[in-house]
């Protein structure tokens, strides 16, 4: 097919040989299958974003370091300046999280670089070659929620412990290669030791996870790993291969136990509105199984 206008660049550098037809087109940008060589890559052209669906909203934002003063400065003053470097740095946010959870044994794509607000990327694929399922588009039985479901859990204490949290992890960003589940979409990843709504962001990805796979095994819904997770990381007892028992029983020495116990409850009214409102939506498109939010 055409190379697309925003692709152009990376085809003049060398990045890519050919475009090999369009994978999903979202909110938050276009995704292209490429030809690299001899290798089939993604390459996910993040929109205007005065066309974007997806807010920058502050909450996501926060805890971000700006290197540049001047920079930081433009962006809190809300400059036409600032908010281009604003811009920026929201566009670069996915490349960074990628690249350090990359680093840190996370499944995630693997990166490969960034050409003007273009990121290109692994193409997750199944067994037979083609493009990974998201989770919404599969059913399993009660064994394989659980598995899929414990594996999930262990890659969200993998990011935890790099100081990632996903911030909007959800069944419609995690794909299933033949290793098992991937995780993508992260452009609104937050810092965990700087963001003062980590805690909430971590529980309603875990509580996403334990709802959707919970309709598989209903015995995970009794689990209350979100808030075992924080509690051990906000005493600092978390690393990548801690085990999780799926329970949680407070005590008088755990860290700010009452906000935690507050987060837990909100995310979980959150998650049943948003259940709710699955139910009146249409069914997604079928162009392919990267979702951009």
């Amino acid at each position: 097919m055409k190379i697309p206008a925003r692709l152009k660049p990376l085809a003049e550098d060398g990045l890519i040989d050919e475009v090999l037809r369009p994978l999903k087109s979202g909110k938050e940008a276009d995704v292209f299958v490429v030809r690299c060589g001899d290798e089939q890559r993604c390459a996910k052209a993040f929109k205007e974003a005065n066309v974007r669906g997806f807010k920058q909203a502050a909450v996501y934002q926060e805890g971000r370091s700006v290197r540049n003063s001047r920079r930081a400065r433009a962006m809190s003053k809300r400059t036409r300046y600032g908010q281009k470097e604003q811009e920026k740095a929201w566009l670069s946010a996915e490349v960074d999280a990628l690249y350090r959870l990359s680093s840190a044994g996370v499944r995630v794509p693997e990166p490969y670089g960034f050409v003007d607000g273009v990121l290109l990327m692994e193409l997750i694929v199944d067994a037979h070659g083609e493009v990974a399922p998201r989770l919404d588009a599969l059913t399993f039985t009660a064994d394989e929620a659980r598995e899929y479901h414990d594996r999930i859990i262990a890659e969200i204490v993998r990011m935890l412990s790099a100081g990632l949290i996903h911030g909007d992890l959800s069944e419609f960003n995690v794909l299933l290669d033949a290793g098992g589940p991937v995780i993508i979409d992260l452009p609104q990843a937050v810092n965990a030791a700087a963001n003062n709504s980590a805690a909430m962001m971590l529980v309603r990805d875990v509580e996403r996870m334990r709802h959707f796979f919970g309709r598989f095994e209903p015995a995970l819904l009794d689990t209350e790993y979100g808030k075992e997770m924080w509690a051990r990381y906000a005493g600092g007892v978390l690393d990548p291969d801690t085990p999780l028992t799926g329970t949680y029983r407070p005590s008088n020495d755990d860290v700010d136990l009452i906000e935690v116990m507050a987060i837990i409850d909100a995310a979980r009214e959150e998650e049943k509105e948003r259940q709710a409102r699955l139910k009146d939506e249409p069914e997604p498109d079928d162009l392919g199984d990267y979702r951009t939010l």
